[in-house]
């Protein structure tokens, strides 16, 4: 991917792999616009770079992130890249009591909301040349059971790039998919993740695959589990969720 000269809008951009990303972006010299559900995090973000544009977004909300892409596309003319990276992770029980709207939620943030982004922006750039990059996840390949749903939507989303790339694959648009390892980020609360990569380290690994072309992005965990068979995966798969 050409890292210079783009218009980028990234979701979930106030923080965590988002912000990371958009502050690697504004390095190569593009215009980057972030949106997010927190204001006071957005501006933080501003506070920090001046030359970030935010917008307050739930792009759960179906209704808002339409306001979103009309207001983006509206405003920035020159858009070309999008990154599809908001996301919600809930540890839960499905034997328990279920909280579906919660689970809705989950669902409509991290696969419909990038869905419904990925289409519009492919309708958009299919005549000109712009980049779609979705943030999946290792757990796209070996689940953990403790965020089922966390795990199946990427495991959707990372089908969903596959499709798209091919549906694209005759114009300049590139699908490009983002797939992380653990980070050590506030993703599901904070504390959590501590045991996770360093957000800057798999940041700049990220940016350095990118410029070097990498439709697939892979770090750590992800690369290992991207690549394993299907009995080394359900080796992994029992080691990550060994019951104590």
């Amino acid at each position: 991917m050409k890292l210079s000269g783009h218009t980028v809008l990234v979701t979930g951009g106030a923080s965590g792999i988002g912000l990371a990303f958009a502050e690697r972006f504004l390095a190569e010299n593009n215009r980057v616009i972030i949106c997010g559900r927190r204001e006071g995090k957005l501006r933080e973000a501003q506070e920090r770079h001046p030359e970030l544009r935010v917008r307050v977004c739930d792009v759960g909300d179906e209704y808002q992130r339409v306001e979103l892409a009309t207001w983006a596309f509206q405003e920035f003319p020159k858009l070309d890249v999008l990154v599809n990276n908001a996301g919600i992770q809930r540890r839960m029980s499905l034997v328990d009591q279920i909280d579906w709207p919660e689970i809705h939620r989950e669902i409509a943030t991290n696969l419909e909301a990038h869905i419904h982004l990925a289409t519009i922006f492919a309708q958009r750039l299919r005549e000109k040349a712009g980049a779609i990059l979705n943030v999946t996840s290792g757990l796209a390949f070996v689940p953990l059971a403790a965020v089922p749903i966390y795990s199946a939507t990427k495991a959707a989303m990372h089908s969903f790039t596959l499709s798209l790339r091919q549906q694209l694959a005759d114009s300049a648009v590139e699908v490009i998919e983002i797939v992380p390892p653990a980070v050590n980020t506030d993703l599901g609360g904070p504390g959590l993740h501590t045991f996770g990569v360093p957000l800057q380290e798999f940041a700049d690994a990220a940016f350095a695959q990118l410029r070097a072309g990498a439709t697939e992005v892979f770090y750590g965990f992800s690369a290992e589990a991207s690549r394993a068979t299907r009995e080394e995966r359900q080796r992994i798969f029992e080691r990550m969720n060994k019951r104590s």
